[in-house]
Protein backbone atom coordinates (compact mmCIF):
# COMPACT_ATOMS: atom_id res chain seq x y z
CA UNK A 1 0.00 0.00 0.00
CA UNK A 2 1.17 3.54 -0.67
CA UNK A 3 1.83 5.85 2.26
CA UNK A 4 -1.72 7.20 1.83
CA UNK A 5 -4.69 6.39 -0.36
CA UNK A 6 -7.22 8.84 -1.76
CA UNK A 7 -10.03 9.55 0.72
CA UNK A 8 -12.37 6.68 -0.23
CA UNK A 9 -15.56 7.67 1.68
CA UNK A 10 -16.23 3.99 2.37
CA UNK A 11 -16.85 4.84 6.03
CA UNK A 12 -19.96 6.78 4.95
CA UNK A 13 -21.33 4.19 2.52
CA UNK A 14 -23.64 1.19 2.92
CA UNK A 15 -25.10 -1.64 0.91
CA UNK A 16 -28.58 -1.41 2.47
CA UNK A 17 -28.05 -2.49 6.10
CA UNK A 18 -24.41 -3.52 5.69
CA UNK A 19 -21.16 -1.55 5.50
CA UNK A 20 -19.68 -1.83 2.01
CA UNK A 21 -17.23 -4.66 1.42
CA UNK A 22 -14.28 -2.30 1.02
CA UNK A 23 -14.60 -1.29 4.67
CA UNK A 24 -14.26 -4.95 5.67
CA UNK A 25 -11.13 -5.27 3.54
CA UNK A 26 -9.60 -2.24 5.22
CA UNK A 27 -10.49 -3.65 8.64
CA UNK A 28 -8.86 -6.99 7.85
CA UNK A 29 -5.68 -5.61 6.27
CA UNK A 30 -5.02 -2.17 7.77
CA UNK A 31 -5.68 -1.50 11.48
CA UNK A 32 -4.83 2.17 10.86
CA UNK A 33 -5.65 3.28 7.32
CA UNK A 34 -4.07 6.60 6.14
CA UNK A 35 -6.21 8.55 3.67
CA UNK A 36 -5.48 11.78 1.85
CA UNK A 37 -8.30 14.33 1.84
CA UNK A 38 -8.69 17.33 -0.48
CA UNK A 39 -6.04 19.86 0.42
CA UNK A 40 -3.37 17.23 0.94
CA UNK A 41 -4.03 16.50 4.60
CA UNK A 42 -3.83 12.94 5.94
CA UNK A 43 -6.66 11.39 7.96
CA UNK A 44 -6.36 8.01 9.70
CA UNK A 45 -9.30 5.61 9.62
CA UNK A 46 -9.63 3.13 12.51
CA UNK A 47 -12.14 0.29 12.08
CA UNK A 48 -11.42 -2.53 14.57
CA UNK A 49 -13.45 -2.72 17.79
CA UNK A 50 -10.45 -2.74 20.15
CA UNK A 51 -8.81 0.20 18.41
CA UNK A 52 -11.98 2.27 18.09
CA UNK A 53 -12.80 1.73 21.74
CA UNK A 54 -9.22 2.59 22.66
CA UNK A 55 -9.20 5.88 20.73
CA UNK A 56 -12.64 6.95 21.94
CA UNK A 57 -11.71 6.20 25.54
CA UNK A 58 -8.37 8.02 25.50
CA UNK A 59 -9.05 11.72 25.92
CA UNK A 60 -5.50 12.18 27.20
CA UNK A 61 -3.98 11.49 23.76
CA UNK A 62 -6.90 12.49 21.52
CA UNK A 63 -8.80 15.78 21.49
CA UNK A 64 -12.38 16.51 20.43
CA UNK A 65 -11.76 20.25 20.15
CA UNK A 66 -12.71 20.59 16.49
CA UNK A 67 -12.83 24.39 16.49
CA UNK A 68 -9.51 24.76 18.30
CA UNK A 69 -7.59 22.34 16.12
CA UNK A 70 -9.05 23.42 12.78
CA UNK A 71 -8.76 27.07 13.77
CA UNK A 72 -12.19 28.28 12.70
CA UNK A 73 -12.19 31.98 12.02
CA UNK A 74 -15.72 32.76 13.22
CA UNK A 75 -17.43 31.72 16.41
CA UNK A 76 -20.60 31.23 14.40
CA UNK A 77 -18.95 28.31 12.60
CA UNK A 78 -18.11 26.49 15.81
CA UNK A 79 -20.26 23.31 15.78
CA UNK A 80 -20.58 23.49 19.57
CA UNK A 81 -22.05 20.77 21.76
CA UNK A 82 -20.44 18.34 24.17
CA UNK A 83 -19.06 16.23 21.32
CA UNK A 84 -16.60 18.97 20.36
CA UNK A 85 -15.36 19.83 23.86
CA UNK A 86 -12.45 18.53 25.93
CA UNK A 87 -12.09 18.40 29.72
CA UNK A 88 -12.31 20.43 31.84
CA UNK A 89 -14.95 22.33 29.82
CA UNK A 90 -16.63 19.10 28.72
CA UNK A 91 -16.73 17.87 32.32
CA UNK A 92 -18.24 21.14 33.52
CA UNK A 93 -20.98 21.22 30.89
CA UNK A 94 -21.87 17.53 31.08
CA UNK A 95 -22.47 17.69 34.83
CA UNK A 96 -25.35 20.09 34.20
CA UNK A 97 -27.07 17.57 31.94
CA UNK A 98 -26.27 14.20 33.51
CA UNK A 99 -28.97 14.33 36.23
CA UNK A 100 -31.67 14.80 33.60
CA UNK A 101 -30.71 11.64 31.70
CA UNK A 102 -30.85 9.08 34.47
CA UNK A 103 -33.53 6.43 33.98
CA UNK A 104 -35.29 7.63 37.11
CA UNK A 105 -35.70 11.12 35.66
CA UNK A 106 -36.51 9.88 32.17
CA UNK A 107 -39.34 7.65 33.38
CA UNK A 108 -41.43 10.75 33.92
CA UNK A 109 -41.37 11.13 30.12
CA UNK A 110 -42.55 7.57 29.50
CA UNK A 111 -46.31 8.31 29.57
CA UNK A 112 -45.79 11.26 27.23
CA UNK A 113 -43.74 9.14 24.81
CA UNK A 114 -46.49 6.50 24.81
CA UNK A 115 -49.06 9.21 24.06
CA UNK A 116 -46.95 10.67 21.25
CA UNK A 117 -46.53 7.23 19.68
CA UNK A 118 -50.28 6.64 19.85
CA UNK A 119 -50.95 10.01 18.21
CA UNK A 120 -48.59 9.13 15.36
CA UNK A 121 -50.31 5.76 14.89
CA UNK A 122 -53.68 7.52 14.75
CA UNK A 123 -52.40 9.83 12.01
CA UNK A 124 -51.01 6.85 10.11
CA UNK A 125 -54.41 5.20 10.22
CA UNK A 126 -56.10 8.36 8.96
CA UNK A 127 -53.61 8.65 6.10
CA UNK A 128 -54.03 5.00 5.18
CA UNK A 129 -57.78 5.43 4.98
CA UNK A 130 -57.15 7.72 2.00
CA UNK A 131 -56.08 4.65 0.04
CA UNK A 132 -52.39 5.43 -0.49
CA UNK A 133 -49.26 4.01 1.15
CA UNK A 134 -48.10 5.83 4.27
CA UNK A 135 -44.52 7.09 4.54
CA UNK A 136 -43.46 5.65 7.89
CA UNK A 137 -40.51 8.07 8.06
CA UNK A 138 -42.70 11.14 7.73
CA UNK A 139 -45.58 9.95 9.91
CA UNK A 140 -43.83 7.87 12.57
CA UNK A 141 -40.03 7.76 12.66
CA UNK A 142 -39.50 11.50 12.20
CA UNK A 143 -42.09 13.05 14.54
CA UNK A 144 -41.59 10.77 17.56
CA UNK A 145 -37.97 11.65 18.47
CA UNK A 146 -38.44 15.22 17.32
CA UNK A 147 -41.43 15.76 19.58
CA UNK A 148 -39.80 13.96 22.49
CA UNK A 149 -36.58 15.99 22.38
CA UNK A 150 -38.40 19.24 21.71
CA UNK A 151 -40.65 18.55 24.69
CA UNK A 152 -37.63 17.63 26.82
CA UNK A 153 -35.92 20.92 26.00
CA UNK A 154 -38.99 23.11 25.85
CA UNK A 155 -38.87 23.88 22.11
CA UNK A 156 -42.29 25.16 20.98
CA UNK A 157 -44.18 22.57 18.94
CA UNK A 158 -45.05 25.12 16.26
CA UNK A 159 -41.34 25.67 15.54
CA UNK A 160 -40.20 22.05 15.25
CA UNK A 161 -40.68 21.59 11.48
CA UNK A 162 -38.05 24.16 10.53
CA UNK A 163 -35.58 22.79 13.02
CA UNK A 164 -36.14 19.21 11.81
CA UNK A 165 -34.92 20.25 8.38
CA UNK A 166 -31.84 21.97 9.79
CA UNK A 167 -30.98 18.91 11.83
CA UNK A 168 -31.32 16.55 8.89
CA UNK A 169 -29.45 18.78 6.42
CA UNK A 170 -26.30 19.01 8.52
CA UNK A 171 -25.75 15.25 8.21
CA UNK A 172 -26.46 14.99 4.47
CA UNK A 173 -23.26 15.10 2.40
CA UNK A 174 -25.04 15.02 -0.96
CA UNK A 175 -25.67 18.79 -0.81
CA UNK A 176 -21.99 19.51 -0.11
CA UNK A 177 -20.14 20.74 3.00
CA UNK A 178 -21.30 24.34 2.53
CA UNK A 179 -24.93 23.33 2.98
CA UNK A 180 -24.10 21.34 6.12
CA UNK A 181 -22.18 24.26 7.59
CA UNK A 182 -25.04 26.64 6.78
CA UNK A 183 -27.48 24.29 8.54
CA UNK A 184 -25.25 24.32 11.64
CA UNK A 185 -25.12 28.12 11.62
CA UNK A 186 -28.88 28.45 11.10
CA UNK A 187 -29.61 25.99 13.89
CA UNK A 188 -27.34 27.83 16.29
CA UNK A 189 -28.98 31.15 15.39
CA UNK A 190 -32.40 29.68 16.13
CA UNK A 191 -31.32 28.08 19.40
CA UNK A 192 -29.53 31.20 20.61
CA UNK A 193 -32.76 33.12 20.08
CA UNK A 194 -34.73 30.38 21.86
CA UNK A 195 -32.39 30.50 24.86
CA UNK A 196 -32.76 34.29 25.03
CA UNK A 197 -36.54 33.89 25.11
CA UNK A 198 -36.29 31.21 27.78
CA UNK A 199 -34.00 33.40 29.88
CA UNK A 200 -36.68 36.10 29.91
CA UNK A 201 -39.45 33.63 30.69
CA UNK A 202 -38.15 30.15 31.70
CA UNK A 203 -40.48 27.32 30.80
CA UNK A 204 -40.86 23.82 32.22
CA UNK A 205 -38.40 22.16 29.83
CA UNK A 206 -34.72 21.42 30.31
CA UNK A 207 -33.62 24.82 29.01
CA UNK A 208 -35.87 26.63 31.46
CA UNK A 209 -34.72 24.42 34.31
CA UNK A 210 -31.02 24.96 33.54
CA UNK A 211 -31.57 28.71 33.36
CA UNK A 212 -33.38 28.77 36.70
CA UNK A 213 -30.74 26.67 38.45
CA UNK A 214 -27.54 27.66 36.61
CA UNK A 215 -28.43 30.75 34.59
CA UNK A 216 -25.55 32.76 36.02
CA UNK A 217 -23.05 30.03 35.06
CA UNK A 218 -24.17 29.49 31.46
CA UNK A 219 -24.18 32.16 28.76
CA UNK A 220 -26.66 32.00 25.90
CA UNK A 221 -24.14 30.73 23.34
CA UNK A 222 -22.96 27.88 25.56
CA UNK A 223 -26.48 26.79 26.42
CA UNK A 224 -27.52 26.97 22.77
CA UNK A 225 -24.57 24.72 21.86
CA UNK A 226 -25.63 22.20 24.50
CA UNK A 227 -29.19 22.24 23.21
CA UNK A 228 -27.95 21.86 19.64
CA UNK A 229 -26.03 18.75 20.59
CA UNK A 230 -29.08 17.22 22.26
CA UNK A 231 -31.45 18.06 19.41
CA UNK A 232 -29.25 16.80 16.60
CA UNK A 233 -28.02 13.83 18.61
CA UNK A 234 -31.51 12.79 19.64
CA UNK A 235 -33.46 13.62 16.52
CA UNK A 236 -31.92 12.32 13.29
CA UNK A 237 -30.29 9.30 14.92
CA UNK A 238 -33.49 8.03 16.54
CA UNK A 239 -35.46 8.73 13.36
CA UNK A 240 -33.05 6.55 11.41
CA UNK A 241 -33.16 3.75 14.00
CA UNK A 242 -36.96 3.70 14.08
CA UNK A 243 -37.18 3.54 10.28
CA UNK A 244 -34.37 1.04 9.69
CA UNK A 245 -35.47 -1.09 12.63
CA UNK A 246 -39.01 -1.23 11.31
CA UNK A 247 -37.79 -2.15 7.83
CA UNK A 248 -35.67 -4.98 9.24
CA UNK A 249 -38.58 -6.28 11.35
CA UNK A 250 -40.92 -6.26 8.35
CA UNK A 251 -38.33 -8.25 6.39
CA UNK A 252 -38.08 -10.70 9.31
CA UNK A 253 -41.70 -11.43 10.25
CA UNK A 254 -40.83 -14.10 12.83
CA UNK A 255 -38.91 -11.49 14.81
CA UNK A 256 -41.70 -8.95 14.35
CA UNK A 257 -44.16 -11.48 15.76
CA UNK A 258 -42.01 -12.00 18.87
CA UNK A 259 -41.71 -8.24 19.43
CA UNK A 260 -45.49 -7.97 19.07
CA UNK A 261 -46.39 -10.93 21.26
CA UNK A 262 -43.62 -11.51 23.84
CA UNK A 263 -43.42 -8.92 26.60
CA UNK A 264 -39.88 -7.69 27.12
CA UNK A 265 -38.43 -9.29 23.99
CA UNK A 266 -38.06 -5.87 22.39
CA UNK A 267 -35.24 -5.04 24.86
CA UNK A 268 -32.90 -7.61 23.30
CA UNK A 269 -34.00 -6.68 19.78
CA UNK A 270 -33.31 -2.99 20.33
CA UNK A 271 -29.78 -3.61 21.63
CA UNK A 272 -28.91 -5.90 18.73
CA UNK A 273 -30.42 -3.57 16.15
CA UNK A 274 -28.41 -0.69 17.60
CA UNK A 275 -25.23 -2.70 17.01
CA UNK A 276 -26.26 -4.03 13.62
CA UNK A 277 -27.50 -0.74 12.17
CA UNK A 278 -25.01 1.63 13.86
CA UNK A 279 -26.73 4.60 12.24
CA UNK A 280 -23.99 7.01 13.40
CA UNK A 281 -21.39 5.53 11.11
CA UNK A 282 -18.39 7.57 12.28
CA UNK A 283 -17.71 9.10 15.69
CA UNK A 284 -16.90 12.77 16.16
CA UNK A 285 -13.37 13.27 14.79
CA UNK A 286 -10.44 12.98 17.19
CA UNK A 287 -7.18 14.92 16.87
CA UNK A 288 -3.79 13.77 18.12
CA UNK A 289 -2.71 15.97 21.02
CA UNK A 290 0.95 15.14 20.35
CA UNK A 291 2.96 13.02 17.92
CA UNK A 292 2.05 9.37 18.57
CA UNK A 293 1.82 5.91 17.03
CA UNK A 294 -1.09 3.52 16.47
CA UNK A 295 -0.13 0.01 15.35
CA UNK A 296 3.23 1.40 14.34
CA UNK A 297 1.68 4.09 12.15
CA UNK A 298 3.02 7.55 13.08
CA UNK A 299 0.39 10.25 13.58
CA UNK A 300 1.48 13.87 13.93
CA UNK A 301 0.12 16.35 16.45
CA UNK A 302 -3.14 17.84 15.17
CA UNK A 303 -3.85 15.13 12.60
CA UNK A 304 -7.35 13.67 12.48
CA UNK A 305 -8.37 10.13 13.42
CA UNK A 306 -11.76 8.86 12.24
CA UNK A 307 -13.31 5.96 14.13
CA UNK A 308 -15.69 3.79 12.13
CA UNK A 309 -18.42 2.75 14.56
CA UNK A 310 -20.15 0.73 11.85
CA UNK A 311 -16.96 -1.19 11.14
CA UNK A 312 -16.18 -1.75 14.82
CA UNK A 313 -19.65 -3.12 15.56
CA UNK A 314 -19.27 -5.70 12.79
CA UNK A 315 -15.72 -6.71 13.81
CA UNK A 316 -15.46 -10.54 13.62
CA UNK A 317 -13.30 -10.40 16.75
CA UNK A 318 -16.50 -9.72 18.73
CA UNK A 319 -18.03 -13.10 17.88
CA UNK A 320 -19.64 -15.22 15.21
CA UNK A 321 -22.19 -13.96 12.70
CA UNK A 322 -21.67 -10.27 13.39
CA UNK A 323 -23.30 -9.57 10.03
CA UNK A 324 -26.51 -11.16 11.33
CA UNK A 325 -29.05 -9.97 13.91
CA UNK A 326 -28.95 -12.29 16.92
CA UNK A 327 -31.04 -10.80 19.77
CA UNK A 328 -29.66 -11.73 23.17
CA UNK A 329 -26.09 -12.41 22.01
CA UNK A 330 -23.50 -12.43 24.82
CA UNK A 331 -21.69 -9.35 23.53
CA UNK A 332 -24.90 -7.28 23.26
CA UNK A 333 -23.71 -4.73 25.79
CA UNK A 334 -20.36 -4.22 24.05
CA UNK A 335 -21.58 -2.33 21.00
CA UNK A 336 -20.30 1.17 20.29
CA UNK A 337 -23.45 2.60 18.67
CA UNK A 338 -23.52 5.34 21.30
CA UNK A 339 -19.75 5.83 21.30
CA UNK A 340 -17.52 5.18 24.30
CA UNK A 341 -15.68 6.98 27.06
CA UNK A 342 -16.45 10.43 28.40
CA UNK A 343 -18.21 11.34 25.13
CA UNK A 344 -20.61 8.40 25.10
CA UNK A 345 -24.03 9.70 24.05
CA UNK A 346 -25.71 11.18 27.11
CA UNK A 347 -29.14 10.60 25.56
CA UNK A 348 -28.69 6.84 25.05
CA UNK A 349 -31.29 5.86 27.70
CA UNK A 350 -33.87 8.15 26.08
CA UNK A 351 -33.26 6.70 22.61
CA UNK A 352 -33.56 3.16 23.94
CA UNK A 353 -36.80 4.03 25.72
CA UNK A 354 -38.31 5.49 22.53
CA UNK A 355 -37.57 2.33 20.53
CA UNK A 356 -38.76 -0.02 23.27
CA UNK A 357 -42.10 1.79 23.30
CA UNK A 358 -42.47 2.49 19.58
CA UNK A 359 -41.72 -0.89 17.96
CA UNK A 360 -44.25 -3.02 19.91
CA UNK A 361 -46.91 -0.30 19.67
CA UNK A 362 -46.52 -0.09 15.89
CA UNK A 363 -46.59 -3.85 15.33
CA UNK A 364 -49.54 -4.40 17.65
CA UNK A 365 -51.57 -1.60 16.09
CA UNK A 366 -50.93 -2.81 12.54
CA UNK A 367 -50.15 -6.57 12.64
CA UNK A 368 -50.44 -6.74 8.85
CA UNK A 369 -47.92 -3.96 8.26
CA UNK A 370 -45.87 -4.42 5.07
CA UNK A 371 -43.50 -2.50 2.83
CA UNK A 372 -45.49 -0.99 -0.04
CA UNK A 373 -42.92 0.34 -2.49
CA UNK A 374 -39.27 1.05 -3.19
CA UNK A 375 -37.16 2.09 -0.21
CA UNK A 376 -34.46 4.69 -1.09
CA UNK A 377 -31.47 4.62 1.26
CA UNK A 378 -29.33 7.63 2.10
CA UNK A 379 -25.98 8.05 0.39
CA UNK A 380 -22.77 9.43 1.94
CA UNK A 381 -24.37 10.37 5.25
CA UNK A 382 -22.75 10.41 8.67
CA UNK A 383 -26.14 9.33 10.05
CA UNK A 384 -27.35 6.45 7.89
CA UNK A 385 -31.00 5.81 7.15
CA UNK A 386 -33.74 5.71 4.55
CA UNK A 387 -35.22 8.72 2.81
CA UNK A 388 -38.71 7.25 2.98
CA UNK A 389 -40.42 3.98 3.90
CA UNK A 390 -43.81 3.44 2.20
CA UNK A 391 -45.99 1.00 4.16
CA UNK A 392 -49.52 -0.35 4.04
CA UNK A 393 -51.59 -2.94 5.91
Amino acid sequence: MADTEEFPLVQFMRAEFDPVGELGRIQAEHPVFPMEIPGGQTVYLVTRWDDVRGVLGDHERFSNDFAGVIGLGSNQEDPGGLGFRDPPEHTRLRRYLTPEFTMRRLRRLEPRIEALVAECLDRMETKHAEGVPVDLVEEFALPIPSLVVCELLGVPYAERADFEKLSKDRFDFTAGPEASLQAINDAMAYLTDLVARERRNPGDGLLGQLLREHGDELDDRTLASMADGLLTGGHDTSTSMLALGTLWLLRNPEQAAKVREVDGYVVDVVEELLRYMTVVQVAFPRFARDDLELHGVPIKKGEMVLCSLAGANRDPALGDDMDQVRPGRETAGSHLAFGHGIHRCIGAPLAQMEMRIAFPALLRRFPGLRVAGEVPFRELAIVYGVKELPVAW
